[in-house]
């Protein structure tokens, strides 16, 4: 097993390469408006630092968001045409559920990163995984704000989630331990449960959740986006 791993949903653009046991390779550069300039790059530098070639690859994880609508696309469109170039799979997993496999030590807990126009997509989350969520508010009205929260939310407002727990940016290492763990097991479709390190997290169609429609949109289009 060789797979690439990226996410472009938050402001770090994050690429990783993984064998399956172990990450070979990865990056990441944290900037909000260069998705599109760093990501190829990227790619090629984590792909040339383990010293081989896409040829060896054998599939794509790839974080779906949710995410801003351009951020999110670059990765995802990225993603699927690699993998269709290649002849390999790809498989999806919610960004939030990547940072959230890297909150240790906490039984309950929130994920909650920056969805712009001064709201956040949020998650919430136990020792087994995520059981509410994805869904997107204004920052005051997220529940259970008294919980630890992993994402940037504690970083941008500090005075709505005072604990702070958990990475800020997914890890596309991360991922894809998620990924090649579910693989193994054989479970690759979606909606299958996939377990890493006693954590659960849930494979999706590499399709990006808006969660919202972007910022262009048609006069009386509706703003959110049923996940």
């Amino acid at each position: 097993m060789l797979l690439l791993g990226l996410d472009t949903a938050t402001p770090a653009v994050t690429v990783a390469l993984h064998d399956g046991g172990q990450p070979l390779a990865q990056l990441v550069t944290v900037d909000a408006h260069r998705h599109a300039e760093l990501l190829a790059p990227s790619i090629a530098k984590v792909i040339a630092d383990a010293g081989v070639s896409q040829r060896d690859l054998t599939g794509v994880a790839v974080g779906v968001g949710p995410g801003p609508y351009t951020g999110l696309r670059v990765g995802v469109v990225t993603a699927k045409v690699l993998a269709a170039a290649l002849g390999i799979p790809v498989y999806g997993v919610c960004t939030l559920d990547v940072i959230a496999a890297d909150t240790e030590g906490e039984r309950s807990f929130l994920v909650a990163t920056d969805a712009r126009r001064r709201e956040l997509y949020f998650a919430r989350y136990d020792e087994t995984g995520r059981w509410a969520g994805p869904d997107v508010s204004a920052p005051a009205l997220i529940p259970d704000r008294q919980l630890p929260v992993a994402g940037e939310g504690p970083m941008l407002y500090p005075e709505l989630f005072p604990t702070s727990t958990g990475p800020a940016y997914p890890a596309a290492a991360t991922l894809c331990r998620l990924v090649a763990a579910a693989v193994a097991r054989g479970e690759n479709a979606a909606d299958d449960a996939a377990v890493a390190g006693g954590w659960r997290a849930v494979l999706l169609p590499p399709e990006p959740l808006y969660l919202r429609r972007p910022d262009a949109r048609e006069p009386g289009a509706p703003k959110r986006v049923t996940p």
